[in-house]
């Protein structure tokens, strides 16, 4: 078990781990070593003697306390743990091995032959004897109590400024705040005594059986903390055979489990280990590099799910996992910055080719739009399926700005480019990520309005064409400005097209009334006849009649927009009425039937076109299904 760590090439090892040299694979005095003979030695002068004598002092001081704590002896010592029985002592048994190791390079190159070197070597196996069981047992008893937070600000990767002397360091353990627990001081003490203990033992050339326990327990930790993450080996076909709503668990669960194992398992388990071993930068790669290869599956999950095959409504779960991935990168690539855990850096960076999966998304929805093929109408010209479910879709890509900037800014569509200058003010796409996002989605909603134009064409009654292009537009300018697409496609964007929509709902007015003004003669017409007037008053009924009939079949979802279409045609239509009505009834009062003649007063029109555009007359609003997939993401887009 006890194996000495012999550098292969010393030219450019550091200054402490030099004492390796002279230790043998069993920790003995190495038969290949050249020692000085003794007729080679120059007479020996007083201050070489007065060195001696230090040094053999040193080696009865070490003496004393390492045999003391010698873990293979019957005393009171060889259960209890020197950390925690007395501090001091154990500040003075690491201070005994630095001097110890001083005494033994002075004899190996004044006095080989000397019995004290044998015994500092002896002595100094006990001391490591212990320190390795020492080292064990705190790290032990801590496994689940090592808070890197505990440090109080202590920067990761130093190095010691000497080599044991004042391991043990009071003003380390000195806690600023007040209010720190006492899990989080026993927590800085451990971590202060395993740097020191790591620090003497390689200095010593011990590190091999230090950074062996210490691999073997944080790496278990590492994995257990992994598996209590609920982080599994996936395989492709698993993935692929997952229907939505069980992928959708599992990547919430895979992105939560993931940003604790970066912000804190292996965050920690870098700082600590950072701290552990701050004399070797070597060791420090070599220990954290093993301890953290279950990192390598955790970033493979994203992988699979790019590789997968995806659908329109799953480029939200693609989303979350690209911004988790995006959110937590600059972390994971401080974190695994080592030369050994680049393939950790690589597998985290592959999981980005997300991007990848969801352009093709994109470019899918888009097509979806523009080869819509369903001649099916909404009865009453409402809001078409097509229309809520593709400014649903478009509404929700604008919650993920911050991911579609840098996907669309990778690899812009060149469709955008086609977006004329007078249909678009906001931003352009010069002006940074988050104006590209903003051109993106003015592109895709001009490709619906243009689909609806088309939608538009399919009504036979002209009038009906432009109310439904009017509930339409006035739908999608009602979805950006109550979400997030106003922000990015700006408020002259929303003011050009609601004054649009107010045209088409103008327009439908003017053609869907035509018949019923022009059945009533002009305010500055001349005084007329009573048959003129009959006349009138019958094709106003008629006309009156049948637009009433139509109409009431008619849907305007938005109550806004229903009463200000019944305001602007009451206005037209009532004052005139009025004064014709009230100018002919005196006229009129000797005609039989007058009743029939003289259907509708002014007030009584009122009451009618309050009941427009609620879809009454035949079957209520009817929204007809869509043949378009988008038809089917309502209940699919995020919530």
């Amino acid at each position: 078990m006890m194996l000495s760590e012999t550098p292969k090439n010393n030219k450019h090892m550091p200054r402490r781990l030099m004492p390796s040299l002279f230790f043998s694979s069993s920790k003995t005095l190495s038969s290949s070593y050249s020692f000085p003979s003794s007729h080679d030695s120059s007479p020996s002068t007083p201050r070489q003697k007065f060195s001696e004598t230090m040094m053999e002092e040193n080696i009865e001081i070490a003496e004393t306390i390492i045999s003391k704590w010698d873990p293979s002896s019957s005393s009171n010592t060889k259960v209890t743990s020197l950390f925690d029985h007395n501090r001091k002592e154990a500040n003075d048994f690491l201070k005994s091995v630095r001097g110890l190791r001083r005494a033994m390079h002075f004899l190996i190159s004044e006095n080989s032959m000397s019995e004290k070197l044998i015994l500092a070597q002896n002595l100094m196996q006990i001391a490591m004897k212990r320190l390795e069981k020492e080292f064990y047992q705190i790290l032990s008893k801590n496994r689940d109590h090592l808070h890197p937070e505990s440090l109080s600000g202590r920067t990761s990767g130093g190095s010691s400024n000497s080599d044991c002397e004042d391991d043990v360091r009071s003003e380390e353990l000195k806690i600023a705040d007040e209010a720190i627990t006492e899990v989080e001081r026993a927590s800085a003490h451990a971590m202060t005594d395993l740097q020191s203990i790591a620090n003497c033992m390689i200095s010593s050339g011990y590190g091999k059986e230090c950074v062996k326990i210490y691999k073997i327990i944080r790496k278990s930790i590492a994995d257990e903390g992994l598996y209590r993450l609920g982080i599994e080996k996936f395989r492709s076909s698993q993935i692929h055979k997952m229907n939505r709503e069980d992928l959708e668990h599992m990547i919430k669960k895979w992105i939560t489990a993931t940003r604790i194992a970066v912000r804190r398992l292996y965050s920690g388990e870098r700082v600590l280990c950072d701290h552990v071993f701050s004399a070797s930068k070597t060791i420090r790669e070599s220990c954290f590099s093993e301890i953290t290869e279950g990192a390598a599956n955790l970033f493979r999950f994203p992988e699979l799910i790019a590789k997968s095959k995806h659908s329109l409504d799953k480029i939200f779960l693609l989303m979350d996992l690209y911004e988790a991935i995006s959110e937590l990168w600059p972390e994971i690539e401080l974190i695994f910055d080592f030369q050994s855990t680049s393939a950790i850096r690589l597998q985290a960076l592959s999981s980005l080719k997300l991007g990848d999966s969801i352009r093709t998304i994109l470019s899918e929805f888009e097509s979806t739009i523009q080869k819509d093929s369903s001649r099916t109408l909404v009865l009453g010209g409402g809001i078409h399926p097509l229309t809520q479910s593709a400014m649903n879709y478009i509404s929700s890509l604008a919650d993920y700005n911050a991911a579609l900037s840098s996907i669309i800014v990778s690899n812009p569509s060149p469709a955008t480019s086609l977006l004329p200058e007078s249909y678009f003010e906001s931003p352009t796409a010069n002006d940074g990520p988050t104006a590209a996002v903003s051109v993106y989605l003015a592109w895709l909603t001009l490709v619906l309005l243009c689909k609806l134009d088309s939608k538009a064409e399919l009504y036979k009654d002209v009038s009906l064409s432009y109310l439904f292009l009017a509930n339409n537009l006035h739908f999608i300018v009602e979805t950006v400005r109550t979400t997030n697409l106003k922000h990015l496609l700006g408020n002259r964007w929303v003011l050009k097209h609601a004054k649009k929509a107010k045209q088409y709902a103008s327009s439908y007015e003017s053609m869907a009334w035509t018949k019923v003004f022009s059945s009533l003669p002009a305010q500055t017409s001349p005084a007329i006849t009573p048959e003129t007037a009959k006349e009138c008053f019958t094709r106003f009924n008629t006309a009156f009649e049948e637009a009433y009939r139509k109409q009431t079949s008619w849907v305007v979802q938005d109550g806004k927009l229903r009463d200000e279409l019944k305001v602007s045609i009451a206005k037209k239509l009532v004052p005139v009425y009025r004064e014709f009505y009230d100018t002919h009834l005196v006229m009129l009062s000797g005609e039989k039937n007058l009743e029939f003649l003289l259907r509708f007063s002014p007030d009584d029109l009122g009451n009618y076109l309050s009941d427009l555009f609620m879809g009454t007359s035949t079957s209520g609003s009817s929204t007809s299904t869509s043949s378009s997939s988008l038809s089917q993401l309502g209940g699919c887009l995020p919530r």
